[in-house]
């Protein structure tokens, strides 16, 4: 540039026209190459793809839409079945994100260490001599005020040996002693010495006796005593069923009912726990097994007749003196346990037809 006039240079190219640009090329609209011709079907073809799998995708977002209005469905339903947490959730001790993991566990534990029907069958036992020493635990263990849990744990790890390790019929006792000696040690935070375990028996065996026979118990277990107790799934079940203080202590009173009844050695603790409850249910006139129950317990109400045939039976023959071990009886008639064994309700018929299978081989 120079005195302010513009310096022409070369003439440049006219600008093509807007559409006919190709990397500064100028390609003809109307006609396509062979490139292109050759090219069209492959265009063709991606062409269709694209559109199907924009159809594709279309057609999963509606799935999934579907899918997460069937989740919102089954939670509103869930809401109503799950045990609600709240206040659980607020008290750490409670533990309550853990407890479908925990009774999850306590179920696989219950079947790994059940106990066989008429084990005692070909041994020198009878029903009526292991029935006479679980009485005999029930009044050791009320001497010694013992938790709840540990007299459960006791008729368990008993039962568990013996249907693997039979035993004399003078050694039975000493079977019964050295199991409420473990049970206590396994439970109690205060557990009796074993100098307390020699003098209730009166001095019938001694220490090395119980020591000894409290080492075989546990070897022939393989120090595996971690079977769960029916109170574990009844706390739960009561708690489900938002059950007032009268009807978990009837449940309570029918569980401890069934510890003397051999028939029923075989139940699995979470199915007595179950029947219990659903037979309280009855017998007070209380709601129906709902689904909230089953969801808990995991056994609908048809599933627990047999179960709760049995427990009718035991009430029915403790009532009409058909057998001779009321100690359980007697117990829960006191006020503490708000006189639950002698309420007119266990006189019901509801109690008696379920308990009219079982009473015809009396």
């Amino acid at each position: 540039m120079a005195g302010g006039r513009i310096k022409k240079t070369k003439a440049t190219r006219n600008r093509a026209p807007l559409g006919e640009l190709c990397n500064g090329t100028m390609v003809p609209v109307s006609k396509p190459t062979k490139h292109y011709k050759a090219l069209e079907p492959v265009i063709r073809i991606k062409q269709e793809a694209t559109e199907q799998e924009c159809t594709a995708e279309v057609q999963l977002k509606d799935i999934i839409m579907k899918e997460e209005a069937l989740c919102q469905a089954f939670s509103e339903v869930l809401n109503d079945v799950e045990p609600h947490n709240d206040e659980d959730a607020k008290n750490p001790y409670m533990c309550s994100e853990y407890a479908e993991d925990i009774y999850a566990h306590l179920k696989e534990l219950e079947i790994k260490h059940s106990v066989h029907p008429n084990y005692l069958q070909g041994t020198e036992i009878t029903e009526h001599m292991r029935a006479i020493l679980i009485e005999w635990i029930m009044q050791v263990h009320f001497k010694f005020h013992l938790l709840p849990e540990t007299l459960y744990m006791a008729v368990a790890i008993m039962d568990r040996f013996l249907q693997v390790h039979p035993v004399l019929r003078k050694e039975y006792q000493l079977v019964g002693v050295a199991s409420l000696f473990v049970a206590s040690k396994y439970e109690e935070m205060f557990f009796p010495e074993l100098a307390d375990f020699v003098y209730i028996t009166d001095k019938t065996y001694s220490k090395a006796q119980i020591q000894q026979m409290e080492m075989t118990i546990l070897c022939k277990l393989k120090f595996d005593l971690g079977k769960p107790s029916p109170l574990h799934f009844l706390r739960r079940a009561s708690k489900c069923s938002n059950a007032d203080i009268i009807q978990h202590t009837l449940a309570k009173y029918l569980i401890e009912l069934t510890l003397l009844d051999y028939a029923m050695v075989h139940y699995q603790p979470s199915i007595i726990a179950a029947a219990a409850l659903c037979l309280t249910q009855k017998i007070l006139s209380c709601k129906a097994w709902g689904q909230r129950l089953q969801y808990c317990t995991g056994y609908t109400e048809d599933s627990l007749v047999p179960v709760m045939q049995h427990m009718a039976k035991n009430v029915v023959r403790i009532n009409n003196n058909m057998t001779k071990f009321a100690l359980v009886k007697n117990k829960y008639s006191s006020r503490k346990l708000h006189q639950i064994s002698i309420i007119p309700h266990l006189g019901s018929d509801v109690v008696l037809s379920l308990a009219a299978n079982h009473l015809k081989d009396l």
